[in-house]
């Protein structure tokens, strides 16, 4: 309820009224308003903006407006007034509605018709997991580690004590009067209410005697006088009982005070002494290292270029061997007779670590020589495993012989299992070294520790202490370290524990713990969510841990529950009350139980699983499909799986799953799923990557498989200026020059913005916006020019400080101070003398309600400008390895819900689906080989005015062929894209193909899956750059800046016939441009709406509702509106466009806003045959004949995996190849041996 009455009365009257919609959201409440369609149309919702107030929306002539209902200081309601206008008040809501039911009252149009809520009966859905039992499981009898009742745990609700406020409620309904007859016949005591309240206390009375025994050992050790007292009254309230227990209670009370309050002044006392009487004590074991890292040594292939090819005939080979402790890389050549040749390189001598996007077992290192000369060696590892371990290796003794105090990176491993109501094995080792199936860490690195330790747990029957201290144990056995518990919570069976090494605890600050029911009528506790957030130095770190809905069917109520949970936890910065919880942190990790299941029959699901084929059950994993309609998990993460469904199996096995269960309504399905996972959520240009993703195989006393998973996440520390406060002149500024948004709303409102940062001393708003329209009833375009927005200040001027900052904004109403879409934005990029421009999503209660885009810069005085390389900046990303080891490259480390930096160069053009991808191999030949010159960049500014913008979510809109059919300018200048750099090479890895949902996005050289997030290149709608095309994609090229965004909007799709024409015409020798120019694209006007045409690959699993299924308003903005800025000059065209055009249909294209980048477009190897001897192109580079075309030219396609992961990923590479070297590569067979070597010398002589 939103707020209490005057004089005790309730503000809703007797009984709620229907048109009153509790916590309805605005946009909801926008939404019942529209479909209601007439005016005079009416609800009332509680306010998002003020605890307690309420906000009675209208609507007149197609908008809604919306009028604050405050309460004064008496409680008593009125409409928010203009200042000077003296305000009606009303004791109740119903009184106040009554008295606009009637006309002229001030309001825009009388209130006519109430738009009721739509009551959802309380059915005996029996939410509980599926293997409880038909009732719900009671609280835990362990103490609880939670937050005081709040919000999400009222404390009149029975069940909120445990059950023991019903012995309250029995003893006034009963035995009160038989106190009360006795106090009447005389009675000095009452025995019933002492009964009460030792039956109230009994876990009181227990717990108290726990916490006197354990302080009567220190008080041993310490203060013997004390603990003569302490275990006398232990044993004296052994046998007491009766009247006496409520006294001896009260006793110990006063005893366990009196201990608290003086056992740490003793203590001090004694150690001072004993300090003085004794020699100095090793320190205690918490304080002491972890057992040394052993010396670890790899096996690798020198990967050297073709000139050194036809000199050597072979790949040599190396022993790579890491002295962390040391300090030291020795790197060891065999020579001939069994001779050693090798050389020891310092920590401070190895410059750069640089990954093959490419080939994921491919690592160059760049060493520093004498004098500023660097020289860099490639090196072939065994596996992509080993090439991390090594890296990891290199990490951590750079880490370790650091000159810095305060860590740049810190390692995090999170694990979740539904522990199904029983204890832990005596061993979970094998869930804390990540050991097991998917995605797991090399065995050299396994025993590492890592920084943080976080374990989520549902259907935990084990109590809180003893549960922490078992975690504690297996870390102390595996690690040699006595971690620290910084937070601990608890919901009924759901618990969250957060555990740091000790040399971190005094890092940790700012512990924040909530906790939010979301069980039948979100009541009970069995199913829910428990949050812990934390400041580590300068960086914002928040947990979740949750049990969904349970159910194959019940996915919209898991949704819910996602939103409920995500509005109602109470976590992070309070002054960021505006903003859920996606976006208060620096990095949010979701975790749990998540419960969503695979949509596919039984026998299909477990057919894949044992042929180990997961891509075709992932398509129908019910989280995916939810998330690729930006229904949950909005920008999320996760790491792609690899790894066997974790529910539901045969308890005692990992064999046999058990998919039919007898309920007493009848026989219930549970298909194998995924339902276990670990997601995050990251601010733009932060450094965060995944190592591991799996489950182990090996713990078997629950039906579900625990899950792990490893991150390695760059942290700031609390930043102190070596300079002092900047002075006037040395201040840097945050300056904007304009701002312009789309909302999704009917309001006709004014808008203005907050900014928040952790740099500013307090937020700040700007004014009105000074220009508003719109094309359609359900959008708003709002613009702020440089006059109506304020220059920030930010409190320290340094760029090493800057470049770590995030602004946080949210478009506000003027009318209810409610916000209408929120985002944050990286200054990184922003830094400079010229003004840069953004682009991002907006977003509130984690759905998408807007977009907004800007111009700003961060001036930074040049007093101010010194920097350092962090350790994460370390390790590199080879983009495109043509350009060679010439100097540091900057390192792409950006995930999440990115903004897009507009340094764009406008030809990079392209966006690949599925359909793209798999004929990727037949159209590489035919794209276009012309370059972009360097000078041909210009910056592109777009508004939405297209009418084609305002297509509503689950209408049906005109296809894609319809969409272009009408005419074009003849005229029109053609859309250029650059193709890709020489050599560069087009196929994309293995990893990259298969369907959008699992094709991953590289961040800092580790594939990711993002289904719902965007690429850190994009821009206002630009997918996947071309290879190598200027040097853009993720990463980087070596002294590339740091992000290059595609254009700013993808080019319409096409209907098939215009590609094969353009297939036809590219084979004659006739390319053209496929796209007019986008700001001359006809969009058919407004009529009856054509059937939905869904695109190849978009619909994923079961025939679902098609307003599910449809394109959104501002995904399809994206693809369609093209128009300029007000006052700026058009658009610079860019060079001719290849005749590869990928085939996106429409839906394709707007799956989400802003689109993401479908794949990690493929880079260039090292050195091709064109760098080397400066020919303008080659017959055989991969990008016009890889390896895989040529193997499969021959029938031989299986031996690809075996070349590549030996390094074999290049023609010319393999001209000199070796029948060693093919056996090595697993090709056994004598007549496919000669069939390979053959073919490549009629290569040879063709070239000749």
């Amino acid at each position: 309820m939103a707020g209490g009455g005057g004089g005790g009365v309730s503000p809703l009257g007797p009984a709620p009224p229907m048109w009153y919609h509790r916590d309805l959201s605005r946009a909801a409440a926008e939404e019942l308003l529209a479909r209601a369609g007439r005016d005079g149309s009416f609800l009332v919702r509680d306010s998002e903006s003020v605890n307690g107030a309420y906000a009675l929306c209208v609507l007149f002539q197609k908008h809604v407006h919306t009028y604050r209902i405050l309460p004064d200081d008496e409680g008593f309601l009125a409409v928010q007034t203009s200042q000077g206008v003296q305000p009606k008040r009303f004791k109740t809501l119903p009184e106040l509605v009554s008295l606009y039911l009637q006309p002229n009252q001030g309001l825009v149009t009388t209130l006519l018709y109430a738009v009721d809520r739509e009551e959802t009966a309380v059915t005996d859905d029996r939410d509980y997991s599926d293997g409880e039992d038909e009732k719900p499981p009671l609280p835990p009898r362990s103490a609880s580690t939670s937050t005081p009742p709040g919000p999400e745990t009222p404390t009149e609700s029975p069940l909120a004590a445990n059950g023991l406020s019903t012995i309250s409620h029995e003893y006034l309904k009963g035995s009160y009067a038989l106190d009360l007859e006795a106090v009447k016949q005389g009675a000095s005591s009452l025995p019933h209410l002492n009964k009460t309240l030792v039956a109230s206390c009994k876990r009181l009375n227990g717990e108290v005697d726990k916490v006197l025994s354990g302080l009567e050992i220190l008080s041993k050790v310490f203060d013997q006088q004390s603990a003569f007292m302490v275990t006398k009254m232990i044993q004296q309230s052994v046998n007491q009982g009766g009247d006496q227990e409520l006294e001896n209670l009260v006793t110990k009370l006063a005893i366990l005070k009196d201990l608290l309050s003086s056992i740490e002044k003793k203590a001090l006392k004694a150690l001072q002494d004993m300090s003085l009487s004794s020699p100095c004590s090793p320190p205690p074991f918490s304080m002491r290292h972890s057992k040394a890292i052993p010396v670890q040594a790899f096996e690798v292939k020198l990967d050297v270029y073709l000139a050194e090819l036809t000199k050597i005939g072979k790949s040599q080979k190396y022993t790579l061997s890491v002295d962390v402790e040391g300090g030291r890389l020795v790197v060891m050549k065999k020579v001939k007779d069994n001779q050693e040749d090798w050389t020891t390189f310092t920590h401070d001598k190895i410059r750069q670590l640089i990954k093959s996007q490419r080939v994921q077992n491919k690592l160059g290192i760049v060493f520093e020589k004498e004098k500023d000369k660097s020289q860099r060696k490639d090196f072939i590892f065994a596996s992509a495993k080993k090439r991390e371990a090594f890296c990891q290796l290199l990490q951590l003794m750079k880490n370790k012989h650091s000159n810095q105090d305060e860590p740049d990176m810190i390692s995090i491993f999170i694990g979740t299992w539904n522990m199904g109501s029983v204890p832990s094995p005596k061993s979970v080792a094998s869930w804390v070294l990540c050991r097991g199936l998917g995605k797991t860490l090399d065995e050299m690195t396994v025993t590492i520790p890592h920084d943080l330790y976080v374990f989520g747990s549902q259907e935990n029957s084990v109590c809180d202490r003893e549960w922490v201290e078992s975690l504690r144990a297996v870390l102390k056995e595996q690690t040699e370290l006595d971690y620290k518990p910084i937070a601990v919570q608890t919901l009924w069976s759901i618990k969250l524990a957060v555990l740091v090494k000790p040399e971190h605890e005094n890092r940790i600050s700012h512990v924040g713990m909530s906790s939010v029911k979301t069980g039948i009528a979100n009541t009970l506790g069995n199913k829910g969510a428990v949050g812990v957030s934390f400041m580590f130095n300068g960086t914002s770190f928040g947990f979740v841990n949750c049990h969904l809905t349970s159910g194959n069917e019940k996915i919209a109520r898991r949704n819910q529950n996602y939103l409920d949970i995500l509005r109602l936890l109470s976590l992070g910065d309070k002054q960021l009350s505006s903003f859920d919880i996606s976006l208060r942190f620096t990095h949010l990790f979701w975790l749990g139980d998540l419960n969503y299941r695979l949509d596919m029959d039984i026998q299909e699901i477990l057919n894949y699983i044992n042929r180990k084929e997961f891509e075709p059950l992932l398509k129908v994993d019910q989280l995916n499909l939810e998330r690729e309609k930006n229904k949950v998990f909005l920008r999320f993460a996760e790491e792609e799986i690899s790894f066997p469904p974790t529910y539901r199996y045969e308890r005692g096995s990992r064999d046999t799953y058990v998919w039919q269960k007898q309920k007493a309504t009848g026989m219930r399905t549970n298909v194998p799923s995924w339902c276990d996972r670990i997601l995050w959520k990251s601010y733009p240009e932060t450094h965060i990557v995944c190592n591991s993703y799996g489950c182990t195989d090996d713990i078997v006393t629950s039906d579900h498989s625990p899950v792990f998973g490893t991150f390695e996440v760059g942290v700031t520390s609390q930043f102190v200026s070596k300079k002092g406060l900047p002075k006037s002149s040395e201040q840097a500024y945050i300056e904007f020059e304009s701002i312009e948004a789309i909302v999704k709303t009917a309001s006709r409102t004014k808008f203005f913005i907050e900014f928040y940062s952790t740099c500013l001393e307090e937020f700040k708003k700007s004014y009105e916006n000074d220009s508003q329209s719109s094309d359609n009833v359900n959008f708003l375009r709002v613009g702020w020019s440089n006059k109506q927005l304020t220059t920030l200040k930010p409190l320290l001027s340094e760029i090493e400080y800057l470049q770590d900052q995030h602004l946080l904004l949210t478009v506000k109403s003027v009318d209810g101070y409610e916000s209408y879409g929120e985002c944050v934005l990286a200054l990184k990029s922003m830094i400079g003398s010229t003004a840069q421009q953004f682009h991002t999503y907006l977003s509130h209660r984690g759905e998408e309600t807007g977009n907004i885009r800007g111009s700003m810069r961060v001036r930074v005085p040049a007093e101010r400008m010194g920097t350092r390389e962090r350790l994460y900046e370390w390790i590199s990303v080879d983009q495109d390895e043509t350009s060679g080891p010439k100097g540091k490259s900057t390192m792409m480390s950006r995930v999440g819900h990115e903004q897009s930096v507009v340094r764009k160069q406008l030809g990079e053009l392209g966006k690949v689906n599925e359909e793209g991808e798999k004929n990727c191999k037949e159209e590489n030949a035919a794209r276009s080989k012309q370059d972009t010159p360097d000078g041909e960049s210009s910056i592109g500014k777009n508004s939405f005015n297209n009418p084609a913008y305002y297509i509503l979510e689950g209408v049906p809109h005109p296809s894609a062929a319809e969409l272009l059919s009408s005419p074009t300018s003849p005229t029109a200048p053609p859309v250029k894209a650059p193709p890709p750099s020489a050599g560069a090479r087009t196929k994309p890895p293995p990893a990259a193909s298969g369907p959008a949902h699992s094709r991953r996005t590289v961040v800092a050289g580790h594939p990711a899956r993002g289904v719902s997030e965007e690429s850190s290149s994009e821009d206002d709608g630009g997918g996947a750059t071309l290879a190598g095309a200027q040097g853009g994609g993720i990463g980087g090229t070596v002294g590339s800046t740091l992000n290059r965004p595609p254009p700013d909007f993808p080019p319409p799709p096409l209907p098939k016939g215009a590609l094969e024409t353009a297939a036809a015409e590219a084979q004659l020798g006739k390319p053209r441009s496929l796209y007019p120019d986008l700001a001359e694209v006809r969009i058919p006007p407004a009529g009856p709406a054509g059937p939905l045409v869904m695109g190849d690959g978009f619909r994923r699993g079961a025939a679902g509702a098609l307003d599910d299924q449809s394109c959104s308003v501002l995904q399809m903005a994206k693809t369609l509106s093209e128009s300029e800025f007000p006052g700026q000059p058009p658009r610079a065209p860019s060079a001719p466009p290849p005749v590869r055009a990928p085939t996106i249909g429409i839906l394709d294209a707007c799956r989400t806003f802003p689109p993401r980048n479908p794949i990690p477009e493929s880079i260039a190897e090292d050195m091709p045959e064109e760098a080397l001897w400066g020919s303008s192109s080659s017959s055989l580079s991969v990008g016009e004949s890889s390896v895989g075309e040529w193997l499969q030219r021959l029938g031989l396609e299986r031996y690809e995996q075996g070349l590549l992961h030996n390094g074999w990923d290049d023609l010319e590479f393999l001209s000199d190849i070796t029948e060693e070297d093919l056996e090595e590569a697993g090709v056994l067979d004598p007549a496919h041996k000669q069939i390979l070597l053959e073919s490549l010398r009629q290569q040879q002589q063709q070239q000749k």
